[in-house]
Order: structure tokens, then C-alpha cells, then sequence
């Protein structure tokens, strides 16, 4: 089999995701630069994916099967890593400690890597099921699997990243034969569970006034404080606004983000930075790369020769296409600010590391849908 692969290696490679990948990735570092020109975030994020492209390629030219065989090391790793952020050793930034501080490297959010170690124990499990329809049980330690890494995030606290978790377990249950019960049952007990959750957590002070102000931000703005709560979305809406067709073409007298009016431009709100410099039209030009990257992966999916390694890739798959609608809604001011970086565009070593190891393991699957 090695033999084998080492011809068909460079003549099989997926070159067109690597490149659409690592273009939205340079285009990412273009806008960050226009964020904040000064500060150096953008020459940080090019090492950064200079060390993603290392991992990257670690990652394609290794066999997924084996790394899904040792998925239980990776996990229990992460979880370590995600149990050293809550002691002493985590970093607190912004009121959430989700950080550690590693050698060289400096702050690192494990929260963001170990989807990966997630992913591929659900797969490991789900991939080697009998049968095409899932049954209780193998629902519960599908569920159990989840809960490991959700519960010590949350406990940081940090519901963005725990909600970015959520489409991983939910394209794993569909495409593993989830019955349609499970899935109507699913349905009205969140329709009852949320509204009521949120009641009493407002009545119990269980959800923070801050948590609330988020919301109401969307659904009634003139409630929030333009000054508090409310700022970052009023910002980011006229952040985008003012980009207009073409871009305000790199006009720095007026930028919202190098005059700092908008809140972390080079991270949670990079799209409102690329909607201003670059306008409609790119954007719309961004929203196509994304598109022809993940019909890539998905692609990919189809051509998997075994359940494991189609698991990986639409997991993969629909935790970015979530991030995405995430991160932009938060930008349009259609979604409440939580925190959600845009994939291959935000500033971040561990955004950056995660996304290019997850299009790795994409890689490696369709190199090797010809062996067995």
C-alpha cells in the first residue's frame, strides 16, 4: 500500500482545495493587515499558516485510518488540555479562561484544536457501526463522546465555541441513520426547552445581563445600550455599510477598524472588515471561494472508500459551513456576538492550526480512494 501511495501521491493530490484554502487564507491576512495596519496581527497570522501548512501536510500524507485508530489518545489529550485551562495555568482574556500559554508558540485556545479529536472519535465509533440505522444506545455514547470535550467548555465559560461543536454531532447522528422520531422528538423538546430555559435562567439571573443584552441586540435593539451591549453590532452593521459596491479602496482616514471603532476587527469581525475595504463584490467573491472549497471536501465525502473517513470529512464539512453563517450573521447584525471565528479569515494561531489539520485529514481521504 505505501508503495502505491508514493505514486500516486503528487499525481492524486487535491490540489484545488489546497489552493482555494490557502488563497482565502491569504486573502484573510490582507484584510487583517487592513483591520489593524499597525499592530503586527497580520504578520503573526502569516507564521501562523506557515505552521498550519506544516501540520497540513504532516496530515495529508499520513494514513487517516491509522490517526482514527489512535482518535481515543487524541481525545483524551484534548480533554486534558481542556481540563489545564481551568487551573491555575489557563489564561483569562476578556472574562473567559479558555487560553493556555505555551513555549514559543504563546496563547493557545484549546477549545478550537480539540474538535478534531472529536471528530474523529465519533467517527472511529460511528464508522465501524453495523447496520444503517442508529439505535438508542449508540445514540447515548455518541452523546457521551460530545459531552466530554462541550461540558469543560462551558465550564470556561465559552458558549461560542460549545455551539460550534453542536452541527459535528448533529451531521454524525444523519448521516449514521438517525430514525425520524428521534429527530421530531429532538425538535419539540428544544421548542419548549429553549424558551423555557431562557425564562427562568432571566428570572433565576442564571443568564447574565450581559448574555441578555446580546440577544436583545437583535431581536430589540432599541431596548441595548448603543454604548454597551449593542455597540459591537451597531459598529459592524455600519462597518459593512460603508464598503458600498467596490470598497472604500483602502481608505485609512475613515476605516471603522483602524480608527477603532470597531471591536476586535481582525478577529470576530474580519467579514465586516472585508465588507468595507472590499464592498458587495468581494464578499461575494469570498462567499464563492468558500462555496467551491467545501463542494471540494464535499466531493471528497463521496469518494471516501469506507463510512469513517465520509464521516470525517462532512463533519468537517458542516462545522465550517456553521462557523461561516455564524461569524457573517454576527457581522450583519442578523445573529447575537458570540465569539465565532470565520474559518481560514480570522486572526488566531488555533483558528488557523484547526481549520488547515481538518482540510488535511479531507486531503488525505481522497489520496487514498484508491486503495483499500
Amino acid at each position: 500500500m505505501v508503495a502505491i501511495l508514493e505514486k500516486r501521491d503528487l499525481r492524486d493530490f487535491d490540489w484545488w482545495t489546497t489552493m482555494l484554502a490557502v488563497a482565502i487564507a491569504s486573502f484573510g491576512v490582507w484584510q487583517i493587515h487592513n483591520a489593524l495596519p499597525s499592530e503586527g496581527y497580520w504578520s503573526k497570522q502569516i507564521i501562523g499558516i506557515v505552521i498550519a501548512l506544516v501540520a497540513f501536510v504532516v496530515v495529508c500524507f499520513t494514513d487517516y485510518r491509522r490517526i482514527i485508530e489512535a482518535a481515543p489518545i487524541f481525545y483524551v489529550v484534548g480533554l486534558v488540555l481542556l481540563l489545564l485551562v481551568l487551573t491555575p495555568l489557563g489564561v483569562t482574556v476578556n472574562g473567559q479562561k479558555a487560553w493556555l500559554r505555551l513555549p514559543l508558540i504563546g496563547q493557545f485556545q484549546p477549545s478550537e484544536f480539540v474538535k478534531i479529536p472529536t471528530v474523529l472519535m465519533l467517527a472511529k465509533y460511528f464508522g465501524s457501526k453495523k447496520g444503517n440505522v442508529l439505535g438508542l444506545r449508540e445514540m447515548l455514547i455518541g452523546a457521551a463522546i460530545f459531552a466530554g470535550p462541550v461540558v469543560l467548555i462551558m465550564l470556561e465559560p465559552d458558549a461560542g465555541q460549545t455551539i460550534t461543536y453542536l452541527p459535528i454531532l448533529a451531521a454524525v447522528f444523519f448521516l449514521s441513520g438517525i430514525r425520524m422520531r428521534y429527530v421530531i422528538i429532538a425538535l419539540v423538546l428544544a421548542a419548549i426547552m429553549i424558551p423555557t430555559a431562557w425564562f427562568v435562567g432571566v428570572k433565576t439571573g442564571k443568564i447574565k445581563r450581559y448574555q441578555q443584552e446580546r440577544i436583545l441586540a437583535i431581536t430589540n435593539p432599541d431596548q441595548v445600550d448603543p454604548r454597551g451591549y449593542g455597540y459591537h453590532t451597531i459598529q459592524s452593521t455600519i462597518t459593512v455599510g460603508k464598503g458600498g459596491l467596490a470598497g472604500n479602496q483602502g481608505d485609512t482616514e475613515t476605516s471603522q477598524s483602524v480608527l477603532k471603532f470597531l471591536p476586535e476587527p481582525h478577529t470576530d469581525f474580519i467579514f465586516a472588515v472585508t465588507a468595507e475595504n472590499t464592498g458587495f463584490i468581494g464578499c461575494v467573491s469570498l462567499l464563492l471561494a468558500y462555496a467551491l472549497l467545501l463542494s471540494r471536501m464535499i466531493a471528497g465525502a463521496q469518494e471516501a472508500t469506507d463510512r469513517a473517513g465520509m464521516l470525517v470529512i462532512m463533519s468537517i464539512v458542516c462545522g465550517m459551513v456553521f462557523q461561516i453563517f455564524m461569524n457573517i450573521g454576527m457581522a450583519l447584525g442578523i445573529l447575537p456576538v458570540i465569539g465565532v471565528p470565520l474559518p481560514l479569515m480570522s486572526a488566531g494561531l488555533s483558528a488557523i492550526l484547526s481549520t488547515f489539520v481538518a482540510i488535511g485529514f479531507v486531503v488525505s481521504v481522497k489520496l487514498r480512494r484508491f486503495v483499500n
